[in-house]
């Protein structure tokens, strides 16, 4: 090993990367710096735990010669048989380095070094990253060296693994923040945040077509079911139609009890009001076909389920709104209250999906005009429409 060229791969590291824009280009520049200052490297990996309701890590792989590879595992892995035999759980459970040569009748105990030996690999170590808040992550460095590592190699690659772990858990950070601000405020919420759009007044306006939907029965629902079984419930519910609304361009802005706020953006990027009306109203035909083949079981009673959800299309305030240091990003505008009147219409009616004279007149369809109802707040009584195809129920 070079160390005055190792010392450079560690003040990169200290300086931010700032040659690398993209965490795969970071590890592949990373990688190619450390070969090129001696080390013997055949194959890293890096694999950072997250902090997600769904993922439980992301993983970098690197190959001399290849792209780097970028996956993720779901904590469904950490019940399969190889991690339980895998040399990363040991650092990630005991955080401690696991060394796997080939020429080791003891490395036969972990499948994946037996893979990696098979395909020329003469050496293996999987090193702890440790980030400040205690939090143990790892690396795993491979090597088709005849003689393996030296002894000379093993220390560069703890030498840089501080540095690595340093700029690691920034780059981890900020991918935690967009992952947490797009679950929890949606994705275009979470990008206007982290762009600095932090303060109270921080609004824009903006064209959308806007979805307010609500659960029947969601009261008395509650009312004869345990808490816990109405939360399952509400979970399954809201899946019937989140995977809808984001696979149609839309954005969900907010859970309110059993409702359920979401805006489809109008611009030139995504397409005209027609365009995007027509893929709300797609949307919600495949909601109520979620919802209406949901049935879960409580007892001897298998429950099933009945929504409304009204769409409009107009002009929307969108930005920070709240008191003191307590902000929401949301949305409001006579827009959205009108969508919030119509969903209540729905209920009366006995439809699942209604719509706005304004919706309507966008998105050509075969509508069916259920009449002119006044609505609260607006001077003018509001004509409202339902799909012809949809039979009205009554609910008891």
């Amino acid at each position: 090993m070079n160390s005055s060229e190792l010392q450079r791969v560690c003040n990169w590291l200290i300086d931010g990367v700032w040659s690398a824009q993209e965490p795969a280009e970071m590890i592949a520049d990373f990688c190619e710096r450390l070969v090129a200052a001696g080390l013997p490297l055949s194959r890293f990996g890096i694999f950072i735990r997250t902090l997600h309701p769904e993922v439980f890590g992301r993983n970098f792989i690197w190959r001399q010669g290849q792209d780097v590879e970028i996956g993720s595992v779901d904590f469904e892995v950490l019940d399969t048989p190889q991690f339980a035999r895998s040399p990363l759980r040991v650092v990630f459970e005991q955080g401690i380095e696991v060394r796997g040569r080939a020429s080791d009748p003891d490395s036969r105990r972990f499948p994946f070094l037996e893979e990696m030996h098979a395909e020329g690999a003469t050496d293996y170590i999987a090193v702890p990253v440790r980030f400040l808040d205690g939090s143990v992550h790892a690396t795993s460095w491979i090597t088709q060296h005849p003689d393996g590592f030296s002894d000379d190699d093993i220390a560069a690659i703890r030498a840089v693994i501080a540095p690595l772990a340093r700029v690691s858990e920034i780059i981890s950070l900020r991918r935690t923040a967009e992952m947490l601000l797009d679950t929890y405020v949606g994705n275009r919420a979470g990008a206007r945040i982290l762009g600095g759009q932090i303060r109270r007044g921080h609004n824009d306006t903006m064209q959308a077509a806007i979805w307010l939907s609500d659960l029947r029965g969601f009261t008395a629902l509650s009312d004869r079911l345990p808490a816990e079984t109405v939360v399952e419930i509400l979970n399954q519910y809201f899946d019937c139609q989140v995977a809808a609304i984001r696979g149609h361009g839309g954005e969900v802005l907010k859970f309110m009890g059993d409702g359920l706020l979401a805006v489809f953006p109008i611009d030139e990027y995504v397409g005209d009001a027609a365009h995007v009306c027509a893929r709300v109203l797609e949307a919600a035909r495949e909601s109520r076909a979620s919802v209406e083949a949901l049935a879960v079981p409580v007892g001897d009673v298998v429950e099933r389920f009945r929504f409304g959800v009204a769409l409009h299309v107009g002009n929307i305030l969108y930005g920070n709104i709240g008191g003191g240091n307590r902000l929401d990003f949301t949305c409001i505008g006579p827009a959205v209250n009108l969508a919030a009147r119509l969903e209540k219409i729905t209920g009366r009616l006995g439809r699942t999906v209604v719509a706005s004279e304004g919706f309507a007149n966008v998105c050509r369809h075969d509508w069916h005009q259920l009449g002119e109802f006044p609505i609260a707040g607006f001077s003018k009584a509001q004509r409202v429409y339902g799909l012809a195809e949809e039979t009205p129920v009554v609910m008891a």
